[in-house]
């Protein structure tokens, strides 16, 4: 089951970049880090 396990997150890592180089996904990404840098109320170190 291990190696199972691990493709499966290999494809889901996969998945993940691609859709995360979409120019309208990058636009929700950055609006979701700026909304949860905003909500802890500190810079990142």
């Amino acid at each position: 089951m291990g190696l199972f396990s691990g493709l499966a997150k290999a494809g889901l890592a996969k998945k993940a970049v691609t859709e995360a180089r979409k120019p309208q996904n990058q636009r929700k990404l950055k609006g979701a880090v700026a909304k949860m840098r905003g909500r802890r109320g500190t810079t990142p170190r």
